[in-house]
C-alpha cells in the first residue's frame, strides 16, 4: 500500500518525459520554419561583401572579394553587387554585377571582377543591392 503512490509518481514522471520530448521537437521545428522565414524576407540582412582592388600589369583594375552567407538555414543566389568608384570625394563611375553561383548557409564565395576604371581612381566602395532565395531544400 505504501508503494502505490511512489508507483504513480514514477509512472508519472516517465509519461511526461515521452511527451517533452515530442513538444520540444516541434517547438525547434517551429523556431527552424521561423528563422528561415526571416532569412528569406530580408536576404541583405544575412549576406556581406568585401573586397579590394588593384591595377594588373595591363592597366585594368581588379576587383578581388568575397560574399559571405550569415544564414542558418537559407542559400542565396543572384547576388547583386554594385561597385562605386571614387576620386577623393568624388564618384567617378559606377558598376553592377550580378553572381549566379548559390550561396550556402555559412559559407563564404569568392569572385573577382576586371574593369578599365577613369584614370585617378583611388578608392572602391562596394555594396549589396539584392539576392533572391535559392531553391528549397525538400523535407525529409
Amino acid at each position: 500500500m505504501k508503494y502505490i503512490p511512489v508507483l504513480f509518481l514514477f509512472l508519472l514522471l516517465i509519461a511526461s518525459c515521452g511527451n517533452n520530448s515530442k513538444t520540444e521537437d516541434q517547438a525547434y521545428e517551429q523556431h527552424k520554419e521561423s528563422l528561415a522565414e526571416q532569412e528569406q524576407k530580408n536576404p541583405l540582412h544575412f549576406l556581406s561583401v568585401r573586397g579590394d582592388h588593384k591595377k594588373n600589369l595591363i592597366g585594368q583594375t581588379v576587383v578581388s572579394g568575397t560574399i559571405s552567407n550569415k544564414a542558418s538555414v537559407t542559400a542565396y543566389k543572384e547576388v547583386r553587387v554594385k561597385m562605386l568608384c571614387y576620386k577623393g570625394s568624388a564618384m567617378l563611375e559606377e558598376h553592377e554585377d550580378v553572381f549566379s553561383d548559390v550561396i550556402k548557409p555559412g559559407t563564404v564565395e569568392d569572385f573577382k571582377i576586371r574593369y578599365r576604371l577613369p584614370k585617378g581612381t583611388d578608392s572602391i566602395a562596394l555594396s549589396l543591392m539584392s539576392a533572391a532565395v535559392a531553391e528549397a531544400a525538400a523535407k525529409p
